[in-house]
């Protein structure tokens, strides 16, 4: 992107680059309004950034992993071995749309529903549609569900292994699903090929989508720049006191509304830098209270638990010369590599036992074997090198609730992250079906002999070793929500136009709004709603 003179005045500033705020910034800036975007990190424009199958190395590589993420781990979390499970989140351009596995899910229409049910009126599953039909440019075209020509490319997994194919066949017939031909439509429930956001070897980040090749004089990027508070005067948000590179302060000011899209953790550390959040937790750390609202409750995410199952058709990823390969030819001959999709290859949305009204377990399908037994600080795992399917059950509608908070006034210190994962024991018994969901599943004809063994947890792990075993290998699908609630009551942050409760020219756009979870991935989600906060800004 071009470089312009640096500004320190607009009529939005918008916190944070990531997939809310590229996407609220650059549908601001078309309606002709200037806009000032923030981002902490730096540039996402990079060859290893841009090629959707590095998106492994960027979690795993330590060097790799700090230059383009926030590496955040929980607190010891008490029903999980006291675990400090890993938390990244993007760090440049892009936010974590531009380190995540690009899955493009919707979530599914019922959770919209929900949310309007409790008085977030406008965020109905037909209300969300019209949104994600403008962004997204679906690789079918449009139809009554799915857009066409909207700033986000989205395409099926390109070049899927044998083992993946398998799965889907065995699935169906193993559980009497649906195949899907596409599960951000009508209908959810059944197994397919994920969506990818992805096109042409390339990830289409939030950034990519909504910045490069759209140059505006009106949109202003600063990157490197560290939010220290939003500047409240008279009840009014009227800027930002930021940090540049160096450690200078200064205050960037906003003629009509400051939109913090900052993250799940980042929006809400803010938001109590500045005064706004509970009472007795601002005055533990000296700082003046503007609103008394409960900034960083509601914190929740999915959880998974990996199971590795050897089988030669999926094509050896897992090891380190074959992934070598794969980079030095995508080098040579762009988009003719695994490199040019998503790692991820399949997905599922299916039902346990404490299913209610919809799909209770989403699945993830990966061609190579998973760290076991987990990625936690500090790092002590190991990566089976022979070649494997892993295959993940995901809890996606988690009761257990934690809290985001402070650890010091000093914005640059990281928050305390707890998710209290696996608190509630109905989370652990569906995470435990799902185990034994995916071995019934796994053990299918359908596989025609090529699956040759359990790696991981391993066919001894049974009963109540197998709840015991949970505690240690279920982990983060890195989609936490909820730290600054959407709703009507007493329990919101924000109200169904996303703008903070008691103070004036300030909203919150992203993931961290979420009154509940969604069931699938939050990456499309997070981008809706900062495009559809463009648009709440706008009416005024």
């Amino acid at each position: 992107m071009a470089k312009k003179p640096q500004i320190n005045e607009a009529d939005y500033v918008v916190v944070g680059a990531g997939s809310a705020g590229a996407a609220a910034a650059g549908r601001l800036a078309e309606s002709g309004a200037s806009v000032i975007l923030l981002e902490a990190g730096g540039n996402d424009d990079r060859y290893l950034v841009r090629k959707p199958g590095m998106v492994g190395p960027m979690h795993q590589v330590p060097q790799f992993k700090k230059s383009v993420s926030w590496d955040y781990y929980t607190v010891p979390q008490p029903h999980a071995r006291n675990r400090k499970l890993p938390q990244p989140r993007g760090k440049v351009l892009g936010g974590s749309s531009s380190i995540n596995g690009m899955l493009w899910v919707r979530g599914n229409r019922a959770n919209y529903d929900a949310w309007a049910a409790e008085g977030c009126e406008g965020w109905d599953a037909d209300s969300v549609n019209d949104v994600y039909r403008r962004i997204e440019d679906f690789e079918d075209g449009a139809n009554d569900y799915r857009g066409a020509g909207g700033p986000v490319k989205v395409t099926r997994h390109g070049a899927p292994t044998e083992a993946s194919a398998q799965f889907i066949q065995a699935t169906s017939d193993t559980l009497g699903v649906k195949v899907l031909d596409d599960y951000n439509g009508a209908s959810q429930e059944g197994v397919g090929w994920f969506q990818q956001s992805v096109a042409d070897a390339t990830r289409y980040s939030s950034s990519r989508s909504y910045l490069f090749g759209k140059e505006r004089e009106n949109l202003h990027v600063q990157t490197r720049v560290h939010v220290a508070r939003v500047v409240i005067e008279a009840g009014r948000a009227t800027g930002v006191e930021v940090i540049d590179a160096g450690g200078q302060r200064r205050t960037i000011r906003a003629g009509r509304e400051v939109i913090l899209s900052a993250g799940v953790f980042g929006s809400a550390q803010i938001l109590m830098l500045s005064g706004i959040g509970p009472a007795a937790h601002l005055a533990q750390h000296g700082i003046e209270m503007v609103a008394d609202l409960p900034v960083g409750d509601n914190l929740h995410d999915h959880m998974f638990v990996p199971t590795t199952w050897i089988m030669p058709n999926a094509k050896h990823r897992g090891i380190p010369t074959y992934f070598a390969r794969g980079l030095a030819k995508e080098v040579l001959k762009p988009g003719t590599s695994f490199l040019a999709n998503g790692v991820f290859e399949v997905t599922g949305f299916v039902r346990t036992s404490q299913a209610t009204d919809v799909p209770d377990l989403q699945i993830h399908v990966l061609p190579w074997a998973y760290p076991s037994p987990n990625q936690d600080a500090p790092i002590r795992h190991t990566v089976d090198r022979r070649s494997a399917l892993t295959v993940m059950s995901t809890l996606i509608y988690p009761k257990s609730r934690g809290t985001l908070r402070l650890a010091s006034a000093d914005p640059t210190a990281a928050p305390l992250i707890d998710f209290n994962y696996l608190a509630d024991p109905a989370d652990r018994k569906t995470l435990i079906e799902g185990v034994e969901i995916i071995r019934e599943i796994m053990w299918s004809a359908a596989f025609g002999g090529n699956v040759k063994g359990e790696l991981h947890p391993g066919p001894a792990i049974t009963g109540e070793s197998l709840e015991e075993e949970l505690t240690n290998r279920a982990t983060t699908v890195y989609h936490g929500v909820g730290s600054c609630r959407m709703g009507v009551d007493e329990r919101a942050v924000v109200d169904p136009q996303l703008r903070v409760r008691g103070v004036e020219g300030l909203r919150v756009a992203d993931a961290s709004i979420m009154p509940s979870i969604i069931g699938g991935n939050t990456n499309a989600p997070s981008i809706m709603i900062g495009d559809r906060a463009a648009e709440l800004a706008l009416r005024g």
